[in-house]
């Protein structure tokens, strides 16, 4: 009797168990059941499954739009051709690459043209049968020929007007037959900080003309080097900094504000920090319109910019080691800042004054001169034949001299004036 309660009681277990499990999985199977029942793919036509577009119109009118369509038709791409280069070897590049003997390899030039580079530009005038385009000077740099696309695509030839390397602007003239608006410039003091600002042009090259970005006006005023000679900033220009962006074709091309008048001409911008470890976006430069119509005047009538020189080459103080400012230079202690006289050029102005070779110059009139950029930067506040007073120390000892400024000259112009 105890041994039959013992079994009946596994018995029972065993079969709860296998009943627990029996309608457990019981439940699920009648579950699955009923969703493959409402997930299967239904049987019918296909007809109705056609779509339609909506006939909702959006209002995306705006005023950045009507600045871009006040503007757009006088943006141009400038394209730079250059004379094709050619050689006479007979082996070729092969044979260049593998050291082949042959015939002496001599560059020629060819009289077929080759695109050189691309950039942007503006028309801003048309006059008679004559229209005016204003870009970037390193935009028409070293071209042999130039040739505009208009913005409906039509290719125009065009001519150097003059161009200004100190501002990077140049003019070019096309035949106006083809214009049919112009741009017009604003006043780029009136513009605020914040304020939105519209750069157009072909980023890179045309196959992108016309091409809007959006940002605002970063900075009004920023000095920023110009160039550089052995390492040394060789100038500084005051510009607009903006966050539109500004790539490699936009160069000439036209800043805008919302009223689509042209406050800047986009001109470069940073990438990298100045040590060239530090990625940068969104720090565009544009030359502020008050300055580009002053320089643009004066390069349709006269060709060039005429400005003031002094007739010496020059290197930045700080380019000289400690020890050679004392032995050479024989400066004092406390003059740490100032352009060094490396070569002064006969019957200049500087001769005719008597300023030497290894003299530093501290000041001129009452502004003081912290290197070559600085002193760029004043003497272009002059004009030829005025009369400044220059501040330096000869062989330790500081003087002054009475300079009567000249115009720079052609043999001069890649030189510190």
């Amino acid at each position: 009797m105890k041994n039959s309660t013992s079994k009946t009681f596994i018995t029972a277990l065993v079969a709860g168990l296998i009943g627990g499990g029996v309608a457990f999985g019981g439940a699920n199977f009648m579950q699955n059941q009923a969703q493959n029942s409402n997930t299967a793919v239904p049987t019918s036509s296909n007809k109705s499954g056609t779509a339609q577009v909506s006939n909702v119109k959006v209002n995306v009118d705006n005023q950045s739009e009507k600045a871009f369509d006040t503007i757009k038709d006088s943006v141009v791409s400038v394209i730079n051709l250059q004379n094709a280069k050619s050689s006479n070897s007979s082996n070729g590049i092969l044979g260049q690459i593998f050291g082949e003997q042959g015939s002496a390899s001599k560059p020629k030039t060819d009289s077929k043209l080759e695109t050189a580079s691309e950039g942007s530009g503006v028309i801003y005038k048309k006059s008679g049968d004559t229209a005016y385009i204003v870009t970037n000077n390193h935009v028409v740099e070293g071209s042999n020929s130039l040739e505009i696309i208009m913005s409906d695509g039509k290719k125009v030839p065009a001519k150097i007007v003059g161009k200004d390397s100190v501002t990077d602007l140049a003019v070019v003239k096309i035949n106006g037959s083809a214009v049919k608006k112009v741009a017009s410039f604003g006043n780029s003091d009136n513009i605020k900080v914040g304020e939105t600002a519209l750069a157009i042009g072909s980023p890179l090259g045309s196959d992108y003309a016309t091409s809007l970005t959006q940002g605002i006006i970063s900075a009004k005023k920023r000095t920023i080097a110009t160039g550089s000679e052995q390492g040394q900033k060789t100038g500084e220009a005051t510009v607009i900094q903006t966050d539109a962006a500004i790539n490699p074709g936009n160069s000439g091309g036209p800043l805008i504000n919302l009223a689509g008048q042209v406050v800047g001409i986009n001109s470069m911008k940073l990438s990298t920090s100045t040590d060239g470890q530090t990625s940068v976006e969104g720090m565009g430069f544009a030359i502020p319109s008050n300055e580009v119509v002053s320089i643009i005047d004066q390069l349709v009538q006269n060709g060039k910019i005429t400005r003031p020189a002094l007739g010496v080459s020059l290197v930045d103080l700080t380019q000289i080691s400690a020890s050679q400012q004392k032995s050479v230079l024989k400066l004092p202690g406390d003059v740490n800042a100032g352009a060094v006289i490396m070569q002064v050029f006969g019957g200049s102005p500087a001769a005719n004054a008597g300023l030497k070779k290894y003299d530093v110059i501290t000041k001129v009139n009452n502004d003081k001169i912290t290197g070559l950029a600085s002193l760029r930067e004043n003497l272009y506040k002059y004009k030829v034949n005025d009369k400044v007073t220059v501040g330096y120390y000869h062989n330790g000892q500081y003087k002054t001299a009475k300079v009567s400024l000249t115009e720079t000259s052609n043999k001069l112009s890649s030189q510190a004036k």
